[in-house]
């Protein structure tokens, strides 16, 4: 990376290190004096609680947490690659996390220490959550950031005409990645000059890519599928680069494919991609079943009260049946009846011919902003996608997930090309991508491309990291109607 780059990641990573530790050393500290009382805290002076071999509890407390840093350290979640986007950096803070806790507890057990398991019940927990909540608040600050051009990196693409086009297209439309590509290398000289896209300048043709490098000062190459860098040159541009401090970045024909799907296999210095088949069975989708089952049965309990004013407004606002129940298809193609507390009058389903050419929807799905069907309380309760509550029903019953694909009407699944019948592999969702993406402000194109790609790419981790957005999205609605 250039100068600059190395500038902020530095400054960046020190940060995350100081947030790291002022919260595992507030956490360690905190579920000792929880777990044993104030007296415990002078157990650096004489300790009234010890080990089985002799070590006071504040030892072990500053012995935990320097493990849980340096795990945290060797695992990587302060390596520049993951700053800013993607789940990969709260996926090796919980992994790191996890193997420090547990490896303390194999230890504990092989020396026959009597640690007290509600220390380290309490130590996790809060710990693991104030490490995810401060990388959130740093991953927004830096969002920030670069939304206002700093904290960025400079690169350069490299490639076919077409092919550079579209991958500024994706770059551009998520700054929040950090690429910031200040011009286009691509076959001739003809072009240079010429914008291939709004911002993107051909600075150089494929003769004058490492000039255009140095004279730019960029911290990347992103070089796209082209058949017009020959492997020999590819690998002397590397050998150039390092000299340069400059990253390669390849990337891949494939779109919409997660990372965590994607690995290398190196034959005879042959760099090999493997793409893994989506898992639609298994073990995983055993654990997503059981959360789905425990998550749900708790909010129901939970919400019970707000399920029940929600109940009674919209009983008061107008007559007619308090839940709605509509047909959906779910998984496999199969019916099921979905509820969703009513927002509209009770023969609204009579009066929709009348109002299909004032549609505001995407041309497969009917939505209107100011649908006269509507009732106050209705309108509310959409605002902030309260009235699907009652789904948290459909999940215990197994017929629908906290997180998947929107479950689409019969009528809809009518319209399907065949490749958009992927969507039913798996059970649809109360949220998913398309809820926390712009929901009825999406085209249908956009809405299905979200979908599949939950659908190919789906984990525990992600859905996390989707019900962690859903909150966001319902406190501050955009496209509900």
């Amino acid at each position: 990376m250039g100068v600059g780059a190395r500038v902020w990641e530095q400054d960046y990573r020190r940060r995350l290190l100081l947030s790291d530790a002022v919260v595992v050393l507030a956490s360690v500290f905190a579920a000792q004096w929880l777990r044993f009382g104030a007296a415990e805290q002078d157990l650096h002076i004489e300790p009234t609680r010890s080990l089985g071999f002799g070590i006071g509890y504040t030892v072990l407390s500053f012995v935990l947490a320097a493990c849980w840093l340096a795990a945290l350290a060797v695992g990587g979640t302060r390596d520049p690659k993951v700053f800013g986007a993607g789940p990969a950096e709260y996926r090796r803070v919980l992994d790191m996390t996890l193997l420090v806790f547990g490896l303390f507890a194999i230890v504990g057990f092989a020396f026959r220490a009597e640690i007290g398991r509600g220390y380290l019940l309490i130590a996790l927990p809060i710990g693991l959550v104030l490490l995810l909540l401060s990388r959130w608040l740093w991953r927004k600050r830096l969002h920030r950031e670069r939304l206002r051009g700093r904290n960025t990196y400079r690169a350069i693409v490299v490639g076919d005409p077409e092919m550079c086009v579209r991958l500024a297209r994706e770059v551009c439309g998520k700054p929040h990645t950090g690429f910031r590509l200040v011009g286009a290398v691509t076959n001739g000289g003809s072009l240079v000059g010429e914008d291939l896209a709004p911002g993107l300048p051909v600075v150089a043709g494929y003769d004058g890519l490492l000039d255009a490098v140095d004279a730019h000062r960029v911290d990347a190459l992103i070089v796209t599928s082209t058949d017009s860098v020959s492997p020999e040159r590819l690998r002397w541009l590397g050998w150039e680069l390092e000299s340069r401090r400059v990253d390669m970045i390849l990337t891949l024909a494939l779109t919409d494919i997660a990372g965590s799907r994607i690995h290398m296999r190196p034959v005879s210095g042959l760099p090999l991609i493997h793409v893994e088949h989506p898992e639609f069975t298994g073990h995983r989708l055993l654990e997503k079943r059981l959360f789905d089952l425990l998550a749900s049965a708790l909010l129901i309990v939970l919400l019970s009260p707000v399920l029940l004013v929600l109940a009674l407004l919209v009983r008061l606002d107008s007559p007619g049946r308090v839940i709605f129940k509509q047909r959906r298809i779910g998984v496999g193609g199969r019916s099921f009846w979905m509820f969703k507390f009513r927002t509209m009058v009770e023969d609204a389903e009579d009066r929709l011919a009348s109002l299909l050419d004032q549609s505001d929807g995407n041309g497969v799905l009917f939505k209107m902003k100011d649908d006269p069907r509507i009732t106050r309380t209705g309108r509310w309760l959409r605002k902030y996608s309260v009235d699907e509550l009652p789904q948290l029903f459909n999940v215990l019953r197994g017929e629908m997930s906290l997180v998947g694909p929107r479950p689409p009407l019969p009528a809809e699944v009518e319209q399907y090309d065949k490749w958009v019948h992927r969507r039913l592999l798996v059970k649809p969702g109360i949220t998913g991508l398309w809820q926390v993406s712009g929901r009825s402000d999406l085209s249908w194109e956009e809405s299905v491309r979200l979908d599949l790609y939950y659908v190919e790419n789906w984990s525990l981790t992600s859905d996390l990291l989707i019900l962690l957005r859903t909150v966001k999205t319902v406190t501050h609605p955009q496209g509900a109607y």
